[in-house]
């Protein structure tokens, strides 16, 4: 999942973390792993998750608090995984 909200600052992206600390959701069920990327005054997050089920309970949560905080709404991107690469070890999805 890639989403990328107008605006999201990093002082933004500081406080979602922290209400979602506040709300035991700093390390949700189903999420893989997570990177916050590029320029400070416009961020975009890449997330991998186990199965859409546990984004979608999880995004409920997150979006609420984005909206709380004037967060302009963006429309998350979800894409299929075909290869994984971890340090030297690689495995594809292709078959």
């Amino acid at each position: 999942m890639r989403v990328a909200p107008q605006g999201f600052t990093a002082d933004k992206y500081d406080e979602v973390l922290s209400k979602l600390e506040a709300a035991g959701e700093s390390a949700p069920a189903g999420r893989l792993y997570h990177v916050c990327f590029g320029d400070k005054e416009n961020l975009r997050v890449s997330d991998i998750w186990d199965t859409r089920e546990n984004f979608d309970r999880f995004f409920a949560i997150v979006g609420s608090i984005m909206q709380d905080l004037g967060i302009p709404q963006a429309e998350p991107e979800f894409f299929e995984v075909h290869n994984v690469i971890e340090g030297g070890k690689a495995s594809s999805t292709a078959g």
